[in-house]
């Protein structure tokens, strides 16, 4: 029986303080609050189930002087080196950490690399578009070259695209083939998100037009026929609702889900029963199980550093997957 995929996580908004000010984004602000390190072990204690903390937060947060003056108040003048020591915190709790920390250099990726099972960046598209014009982040070029470093350093990687932000239905299928050309080179790709854009109140695109089901449906499966059969492709199950038209279009992940935390990035939908979820896909002739942040494959690849294989050997069963 073909097997579909979750993780369970806890969500870590590190800092809501982005260089970005994507005309979409309903999570910026500009508190240039940062999480300390006692709220991080107070919510990792609430999520004993889970086993990805996922460490999210706004983009390079100390090009701000009022972001920098908060993190030398915790005795840091590095925020990437913050964020390190924070997946080693982690770590220690008995987490594997998936950091999703916007474009980064190549030494930045190689720092945090040994305290993360996995990393992340939305491609989002491949082409430059309107609502991004103030977000020196979302440069089709810097984020592919984030991507390919990550590769180079053979970090097992998300990405994905946000559809219905202004692209055509050509630069969808460009930026997947992006994408599956990054994978033939590097071979870190392990899966593809396809989110569908969510209007937020207060935003430049508040009254922007969501995706409908059709549009959404036609790339999960232009995303299934573009993409190498080993990157698995994930929606987001409390963006799109019932999930078997997605299942059926080749869909085969269903993200990270949350006991104790919601989707920061989109509050206002909360996260599926995982039990509801498991009926959906065994209704449609599939099997429910929970994975770690790395993929199975990786996991028998061995792409992961001393700091966290004790964790990966305990949790994984013989196929790479969460053991029960």
């Amino acid at each position: 029986m073909e097997i579909v995929t979750f993780s369970k996580n806890v969500f870590i908004p590190l800092t809501r303080t982005c260089r970005n000010r994507c005309a979409y984004c309903g999570f910026r602000k500009n508190d240039y609050r940062i999480m300390k390190p006692d709220e991080i072990k107070s919510l990792l204690l609430k999520a004993k189930n889970a086993l990805e903390a996922l460490f999210t937060f706004g983009e390079k947060p100390d090009v701000y002087e009022k972001f920098r003056s908060n993190l030398k108040k915790l005795g840091y003048s590095c925020f990437i080196e913050y964020v390190k020591n924070m997946n080693r915190l982690a770590i220690d709790m008995g987490f594997l950490p998936h950091t999703n920390a916007g474009v980064l250099s190549y030494g930045e990726l190689k720092m945090l690399k040994p305290y993360n099972a996995s990393m992340g960046l939305m491609l989002e598209q491949a082409v430059e578009l309107e609502c991004h014009a103030e977000s020196p982040g979302k440069k089709p070029e810097v984020r592919i070259k984030t991507i390919k470093d990550a590769g180079k350093l053979k970090i097992p990687f998300t990405t994905g695209i946000l559809v219905g932000i202004g692209e055509s239905e050509y630069d969808r299928a460009y930026s997947l083939e992006v994408i599956a050309d990054i994978h033939a080179n590097y071979g870190h790709i392990q899966e593809v998100i396809i989110q569908n854009f969510s209007p937020k109140p207060n935003t430049p695109m508040a009254n922007w037009k969501p995706p409908s089901l059709e549009e959404m449906l036609k790339t999960v499966k232009m995303a299934r026929e573009i993409l190498p059969s080993d990157v698995t492709v994930q929606i987001p199950p409390n963006l799109v609702g019932d999930v078997t038209p997605f299942l059926k279009a080749g869909a085969r992940d269903l993200g990270g889900i949350s006991e104790v935390t919601p989707d920061y990035i989109n509050p206002e939908y909360p996260w599926p029963s995982i039990d509801v979820l498991r009926r959906v896909v065994e209704r449609n002739g599939f099997v429910l199980r929970e994975r770690l942040p790395i993929y199975p494959k990786f996991v028998k690849l061995g792409w992961f550093s001393d700091e966290i294989a004790e964790l990966v050997k305990i949790n994984s069963d013989g196929e790479g997957l969460r053991k029960a």
